[in-house]
């Protein structure tokens, strides 16, 4: 209301001036009364039917503002905790990978080296096995060797016994009996 009346003094005022210098633009009789009380109900009308909505919506879209301004700023607030924390969990993936990696050859080289272990240990068993069926089957052939040269000896006695050698004789029957065993082996 006093904004009004400091309005209207404003505006009367140089015309009350001009008036007063012997103008005649306005006159200082009751229809100014008239004309003042109009304009300050019309000011009054406009204040209440114009200017407090006008303020009221004007208050409304700054406060609608400020707060789509505090939630913009909320959301990039958590788009920054969410990026962060996105982050923090491809660091971590990438942590926990390259902890898998390692663990995996970790593993292989221990496989390995058990595979490693195992066919060393399975040649060694081979070889043992291999070495003491030599020595059986050398056993078993020095044994039918020994069997053979006690038969042949037997066998060469009996032909002495039979009748005596000569010198001849003797030579014919050893070439004989290497003969044989050459044949035989």
């Amino acid at each position: 209301m006093q904004g009004g009346l400091l309005l209207l003094g404003i505006v009367l005022a140089p015309t009350a001036a001009f008036a007063a210098e012997g103008g005649s633009l306005i006159s200082l009789d009751a229809s100014l009364l008239v004309q003042a009380v109009n304009f300050l109900l019309l000011l009054l009308l406009l204040y209440k039917l114009a200017y407090r909505p006008l303020l009221a919506k004007m208050d409304e879209r700054a406060a609608a503002i400020k707060q789509q301004l505090e939630e913009a700023e909320r959301a990039r607030e958590e788009g920054r905790k969410s990026l962060a924390e996105h982050e923090a969990q491809l660091q971590a993936a990438r942590a926990e990978a390259g902890m898998i990696r390692e663990r995996a050859l970790r593993d292989a080289r221990a496989e390995e080296q058990n595979l490693i272990a195992a066919a060393k240990e399975e040649a060694a068993r081979l070889l043992k096995s291999a070495r003491a069926e030599i020595e059986q089957d050398v056993r078993r052939a020095r044994s039918e060797l020994r069997q053979e040269v006690g038969m042949l000896a037997v066998e060469i006695a009996e032909r002495l016994i039979k009748r005596e050698l000569r010198e001849d004789d003797h030579r014919r029957l050893v070439e004989e009996t290497l003969s044989r065993m050459e044949s035989r082996s």
